[in-house]
């Protein structure tokens, strides 16, 4: 009688894994009274997100004239006093036209696809250090003021959570659509040899 180990060995090696976790979890403590469910208030705090299509965005609003008051005060010391950037932070404009070029540069107006992300990323982490101290209305002036930087909107336009998700940024159609039924041909989307933007 002729034993056939190779058949053995990928039978075995899964029960013993798994026997092994099994032995493993049986042996992991039980904990008690450690933590406690958060309260309603508490996840909505922590619920900040804000999607590309605007549904979450906080009642108030804001426009670039304010916005560059609120910048000078709160972001120039990272950003540079025209959003240039520094060494310690990126630049929030210029880049037109250089995404192909051997240098682009990634800025608001020449990459970001949606308005509604710099709004929530403002809300997220800005300013540095202090993240989440501004108020809903200086979010929505910051985010005008770099959109008027980046000749997206005019500086008296009000951006608010009915504007801000109309807003068709410069590199919009860079990105695959958030939903992908909506192209159905892959060489409308753009794609080339295996690569779909």
């Amino acid at each position: 009688m002729r034993f056939h180990f190779k058949l053995l060995v990928p039978v075995v090696l899964p029960v013993m894994a798994v026997a092994a976790c099994i032995n493993a979890a049986a042996q992991t403590p039980g904990y008690k009274n450690v933590g406690r469910t958060p309260t309603a208030a508490e996840v909505q705090a922590l619920d900040i997100a804000i999607g590309t299509d605007g549904k979450e965005l906080p009642p108030g609003s804001g426009n670039a004239k304010n916005g560059a008051r609120i910048f000078g005060e709160k972001c120039a010391v990272c950003h540079g006093e025209n959003q240039q950037g520094s060494p310690m932070a990126p630049a929030l404009v210029g880049g037109k036209g250089t995404l192909t070029s051997l240098h682009p540069m990634m800025t608001a107006g020449s990459y970001w696809p949606f308005a509604t992300t710099i709004f929530d990323y403002i809300r997220r982490a800005m300013p540095r250090y202090q993240e989440g101290s501004l108020k809903v209305d200086e979010v929505y002036s910051l985010t005008a003021f770099i959109l008027f930087r980046n000749d997206i909107v005019k500086e008296d336009d009000v951006i608010d959570p009915t504007t801000l998700p109309k807003i068709k940024m410069p590199n919009r159609d860079g990105f695959i659509p958030q939903n992908l039924d909506e192209i159905h041909d892959w060489k409308k989307r753009g794609c080339k040899l295996g690569h779909c933007p």
